[in-house]
């Protein structure tokens, strides 16, 4: 069943995700382009871009089949997604956390509701995979977390009756995106920036300093074609070299991952663009 209402409230991410750009937007609003026809995002996450721009039209990708699948439950099925997350909703605690976790859903649904039980329970909100692609992230000390959050999910929903959502590595855009009618956002797992920032991997695949280079390359190809593109990455003089040739802007952000919470201050990011 589509949602096909109009949304109570303006769409926003129903996902923690690490390194999600929502805290970030006002920052990136001035180097947004003014018109772009199909917008591509093939690091999807969170999806904070894509709920803030509202493209009439969007491709969306992610290399992680399970978050794909969520995000495909909520467009097709948003009011059955949410009676599952009611009784999660209900049921948690410690024991439930951990029978959930190690019981993945035998539906498309019930595997994407427990993705976001998960999600919203787990310590930090963080995603990660052993090498067997089990979710591995013990439960998070929190008094009453929102695992359920009807209106947020129904706008979410409305935000992806248009966009087409799959499963493909970001390689896949240059068989996509061609135009300078088209705009792709990259956000990649960023460049770690110390032995204490290595956290590249969301899932059971890493993201290594070769595939940064590769990405930098598909960004040159794209951005070659007249495509407009845009990628956000750690400021270091490693991806700064790799983008010598475009446009680097300086952000600022609030690092949200560290199991020590006095060491969660400001960094300094990039947003590198072609136009």
């Amino acid at each position: 069943m589509t949602n096909c209402s109009p949304p109570a409230i303006f769409p926003r991410p129903f996902l923690k995700w690490a390194g999600g750009k929502g805290r970030l937007i006002q920052q990136y609003s001035s180097h947004f382009p003014k018109y772009f026809d199909t917008y591509y995002e093939p690091f999807l996450g969170g999806g904070a871009i894509f709920f803030y721009l509202a493209p009439p039209r969007a491709v969306l990708t992610d290399i992680n089949p399970e978050l794909v699948n969520v995000y495909h439950c909520i467009r097709d099925d948003v009011n059955r997604m949410i009676d599952l997350l009611s009784i999660h909703q209900r049921q948690h605690c410690r024991e439930y956390y951990y029978q959930v976790r190690s019981a993945p859903g035998k539906t498309d649904l019930e595997r994407a509701a427990r993705l976001i039980y998960l999600n919203k329970t787990c310590f930090n909100g963080l995603y990660r995979e052993n090498s067997r692609g089990e979710f591995n992230v013990p439960m998070g000390k929190y008094t009453n977390p929102r695992v359920c959050d009807p209106e947020l999910l129904r706008a979410a929903s409305f935000a992806l009756k248009t966009a087409d959502l799959t499963v493909n590595s970001f390689d896949a855009i240059l068989e996509l995106a061609k135009t300078s009618r088209d705009f792709v956002y990259f956000d990649p797992p960023y460049y770690p920036i110390s032995s204490t920032s290595s956290f590249t991997a969301y899932s059971r695949h890493a993201f290594s300093q070769l595939d940064q280079i590769r990405l930098r390359d598909v960004f040159v190809e794209l951005a070659n074609r007249g495509v407009k593109v845009m990628l956000s990455n750690s400021d270091c003089s490693f991806i700064r070299g790799l983008y010598s040739d475009f446009n680097i802007h300086p952000i600022i952000a609030a690092r949200a991952i560290n199991c020590n919470a006095a060491k969660r201050g400001k960094i300094n990011e990039v947003l590198v663009t072609s136009y």
